[in-house]
């Protein structure tokens, strides 16, 4: 069973207005996960932002909902956490790789919750018009253990219990004994049995779903089916961005495809900007608005954010399979093709892209999205977060070494732009090779109270070093 702690977590924080209606990650916490002894409860914003130092662990918060996600698409339904290879978005190697301290004996606990659109209605099978479980919000736990098969080293992850938490509910799937692949399905709801002999349950379908004979063995069981449904959902609006973006081309070529993001590296950027183009698709920028292209909310960007004047894709061949990206850098500048100007434009692109091309209420995940960007730059990036965190329900969880950037959103907050409970923000350190989490505590002036120390730099003692320089330096020229 869970440990009381990770029964599991209350939710502290109830969304304003302003974030109802949507679907979202709220909590996030796990255990005994690469350099996680435990991360404690997380909570998760519109906008939520991890800094600290390198290895640190604010990947590994990253890492962990990709895994949860490339687990939930995998076709292998016998297969407990898919840890991926290099062409899945996290190759995290084996389960000895990942549990902390790569000791086998560790536990890997993980919980995450989220909000629903809409309230999920659950009818009674039993009686017409009738509704068993109503809610709009899910929470799914599983503790995931290591069983040997004799060999030291060799065996597989097994489930150890699995727990959904929906309309004050429980529903969970428990090992019969140790080390048994026989399961209990318990709950204080009332299940009610089939006809036939009482057998016992075969292992959960992955980390989170009821196998089917659940099902077939429970006459009044099939609501299950629309906990997995929902988290699926929720995995399927799941976009990752990493922090290696490809290099710009002077040419690219696209058949005609719709691609479902940028790809880890960016590299369907162009594709997507044409999809969009094909598809005759306006973004709604609220109310009163005149709606634009994909392309033009790009190119509007990059020019605010000081990069460029103008941003056009055009074809260069007759089929219209080739394409060039040309773009402006000043208003009386000749075009040239992206890869004559600043590296930053072809780094920044593949994020304002998928912030826009991402469908409405969508969680991004994105690594250093500030990486090859000048510092202005990257305090406007905040902007283009926010942006689209209020005019599409985009949620952002990111990781980031910018000062500049957290900056920024340090004064949408005080300029209220956006409501302090709007965004989450953490830092990340070690202690004694253990990653550590701190929550940020901001005021409604964007202040943040609890400032760690040599949170970017030791930037006093760098100024009273070289103060002591100069004066050593001045000594020496006296003598």
């Amino acid at each position: 069973m869970l440990p009381a702690r990770w029964e599991f977590l209350e939710l502290p924080w109830k969304y304003s207005e302003q974030m109802g209606g949507r679907l979202m990650l709220t909590n996030l916490s796990f255990q005994h996960f690469k350099s996680w002894r435990d991360t404690g409860p997380i909570r998760l914003s519109p906008i939520t932002a991890l800094f600290g130092s390198n290895s640190s662990g604010k990947s590994s918060a990253l890492q962990m909902l990709l895994l949860l996600k490339q687990t939930a698409e995998s076709p292998d339904r016998t297969q407990v956490l898919n840890l991926g290879d290099d062409r899945s978005l996290a190759d995290l190697g084996t389960f000895q790789d990942v549990v902390f301290n790569h000791d086998l004996g560790n536990l890997l606990h993980v919980c995450v919750a989220w909000s629903l659109p809409r309230s999920l209605e659950i009818a009674d099978p039993a009686r017409k018009s009738a509704t068993l479980f109503k809610g709009d919000d899910i929470e799914l736990s599983t503790e995931i253990e290591w069983q040997a098969n004799g060999d030291p080293g060799h065996g597989r992850p097994v489930v150890k219990e699995m727990k959904y938490r929906f309309s004050n509910e429980t529903f969970a799937m428990t090992q019969a004994s140790a080390k048994s692949l026989a399961y209990d399905l318990n709950s204080s709801f009332k299940f009610v049995r089939a006809q036939g002999r009482p057998w016992k349950l075969p292992p959960p379908a992955k980390f989170y779903g009821f196998p089917d004979q659940v099902r077939a063995y429970y006459q009044n069981a099939s609501f299950l089916s629309d906990l997995e449904l929902q988290f699926e959902e929720l995995c399927a609006r799941v976009f990752y961005l990493g922090p290696l973006r490809e290099y710009p081309k002077r040419q690219y070529s696209w058949a005609g495809a719709q691609p479902a993001d940028m790809g880890r590296r960016g590299e369907r950027v162009v594709d997507a900007l044409l999809a969009s183009r094909e598809l005759g698709i306006k973004l709604s920028r609220g109310r009163g608005v005149k709606r634009q292209t994909l392309e033009e909310r790009v190119a509007e960007w990059l020019k605010d954010l000081g990069l460029i004047y103008s941003f056009h894709v055009r074809p260069i061949t007759r089929d219209g399979r080739l394409f060039q990206v040309w773009v402006r850098r000043a208003p009386k500048a000749a075009e040239v093709l992206i890869t004559d100007v600043g590296f930053g434009v072809s780094q920044i692109l593949p994020v304002i892209t998928l912030c826009y091309y991402a469908p409405e209420g969508s969680t991004l995940l994105l690594e250093q999205p500030e990486i090859h960007l000048h510092p202005r730059v990257q305090a406007g990036l905040a902007d283009v977060l926010v942006d689209a965190m209020k005019t599409r329900n985009i949620q952002i969880i990111l990781e980031s070494h910018s000062e500049h950037l957290l900056r920024r959103l340090q004064l949408r907050i005080a300029d209220e732009t956006i409501q302090p409970d709007q965004a989450a923000l953490y830092f990340c350190s070690t202690e004694q090779g253990e990653s550590c989490l701190t929550p940020l505590e901001i005021d409604l002036f964007g202040n943040i109270k609890n400032w760690p120390q040599d949170f970017f730099g030791d930037e006093l003692g760098e100024i009273a070093a070289m103060s002591k320089a100069i004066l050593e330096r001045r000594k020496k020229g006296e003598a």
